[in-house]
């Protein structure tokens, strides 16, 4: 299985299907490895922990607490460790790259350009992200959202309305200042939308 834990079996007129391999039986290590336990588990069984328990299971090692901390303070406390990168959605792949971000060093100058980082999440989730998002700002760095949440639209420092329309119809600033300045302006559709929210 190469370390897939899976093998494919090839169907001629049908979708291929994949199996828990024979060997590891889905466990993706051979049996030597398995047998290596630190804490009481092994490689696999770390590997099928939640972010959260890992973060219970890691808190004596900082060097390890310190990346899953920033997964939670992203909300992504419902991962498993070893889940594949394909299984993620969008807003959930650019939180843990966002997550990546803040464990480095900060230099305070670095530009973050996220595309609607809330698509998909839990209202307690998006709440988890704009402080992210914060604290992220507050240490110098520039952020740059694309964004319809006006959850999220309202707590920006400064918002770049495109319109009027979309697709053809659009591609002109229509308004841009403060969320208050924005919500102001008669020409800006975001600014009627958003006067409910200030």
């Amino acid at each position: 299985c190469q370390g897939d834990g899976v093998v494919k079996v090839e169907m001629h007129f049908l979708p291929d299907v994949y199996v828990p391999c024979d060997i590891c039986h889905g466990q993706r290590y051979n049996r030597e490895t398995l047998e290596v336990l630190w804490k009481g588990k092994n490689i696999a069984q770390i590997l099928e922990l939640t972010v959260e328990d890992a973060a219970a299971f890691f808190k004596d090692v900082p060097s390890i607490a310190r990346k899953l901390q920033t997964l939670l303070d992203v909300g992504l406390s419902y991962i498993r460790l070893g889940q594949s990168a394909t299984t993620l959605s969008g807003g959930e792949a650019q939180r843990v790259k966002l997550a990546q971000e803040l464990s480095k060093r900060d230099t305070g100058r670095t530009l973050y350009i996220l595309d609607e980082p809330t698509t998909g999440l839990h209202f307690a989730d998006i709440d988890l992200l704009l402080k992210v998002l914060h604290q992220l700002r507050d240490a110098g760095n520039t952020i740059v959202v694309i964004e319809h949440n006006l959850d999220v639209i309202k707590t920006a420092d400064w918002l770049i309305d495109m319109g009027p329309e979309g697709g053809a119809g659009g591609g002109t600033v229509v308004a841009q200042g403060t969320p208050e300045q924005v919500a102001a302006q008669e020409a800006s559709f975001t600014g009627r939308y958003l006067q409910r929210y200030l």
